[in-house]
């Protein structure tokens, strides 16, 4: 809890600091402070990414049961990051007056598309679980993760929301852009580091067993169940907690 919390405090002063520098750009003044701030916006996305959420459960339960390699794992990480921010830029930029009321979006949140996420998600937790118990071998492919990575980040970024709201409403939303950049240069680090751990530890395992490939085929078939039914469970879970 302490931890959170300092992690909260440090999101929050971050977050003053770059309203100010967008502020000052706003009433006329350059932009050699905000891009002073630039690089402390990396680390601000990083340790952001570091709080519950983010996909970063459901990121290493499918890369510890796919047979992805380190370079295409990695691109289902910068999926999820990119779709987390993106997301959050585009509900601002195409739909701001959705932002403070609406079925759709509200401050922070977007249910729709979280609840459409949730339900995908389900769709390929259910494919995962028909395929483990099916006969004939199977293979990953980098579409079905990158479907994973962009279902798992169709959340949009609370912060990113409030940053460009800021700096749209005082009429310099590339400010705000230029916040998502950095913001998701500093998610997509930390679950990168989650993806690339989880692949590395999966591969040396899969190194130790290799000469075992009936015991390590029932192992994998068995991880690709419990990510099936992890996902069915979330879906079902969130898409009905309400």
């Amino acid at each position: 809890m302490d931890i959170l919390r300092e992690i909260a405090n440090f999101q929050r002063e971050i977050y003053l600091a770059f309203a100010e520098q967008i502020r000052a750009i706003a009433a006329g003044g350059g932009w050699n402070g905000l891009f002073a701030y630039l690089p402390m916006g990396i680390l601000f996305g990083a340790v952001h990414a570091l709080t519950p959420g983010h996909g970063k459960s459901i990121l290493a339960a499918y890369l510890a049961s796919s047979r992805l390699g380190l370079i295409r794992g990695l691109t289902v990480s910068l999926a999820a990051s990119f779709t987390h921010v993106a997301l959050s830029v585009l509900i601002v930029l195409l739909a701001l007056p959705l932002v403070s009321h609406s079925f759709f979006v509200r401050p922070g949140e977007a249910p729709v598309l979280e609840d459409v996420s949730r339900g995908l998600l389900g769709v390929i937790g259910l494919w995962m679980l028909y395929r483990a118990f099916r006969r004939r071998p199977h293979t990953h492919d980098v579409g079905e993760g990158l479907a994973v990575g962009f279902l798992a980040g169709l959340i949009p970024c609370p912060l990113t929301l409030f940053v460009m709201t800021f700096a749209v409403s005082r009429g310099v939303p590339e400010a705000g852009i230029a916040f998502a950049v950095v913001m998701m240069l500093g998610v997509a680090l930390t679950l990168s580091t989650v993806a690339a751990g989880t692949i590395l530890f999966r591969q040396n395992m899969i190194h130790l067993m290799e000469n075992r490939a009936v015991l390590l085929d029932r192992i994998s078939r068995t991880l690709e169940a419990m990510v099936g039914l992890l996902l069915i469970s979330i879906a079902i879970f969130e898409l009905f907690e309400k």
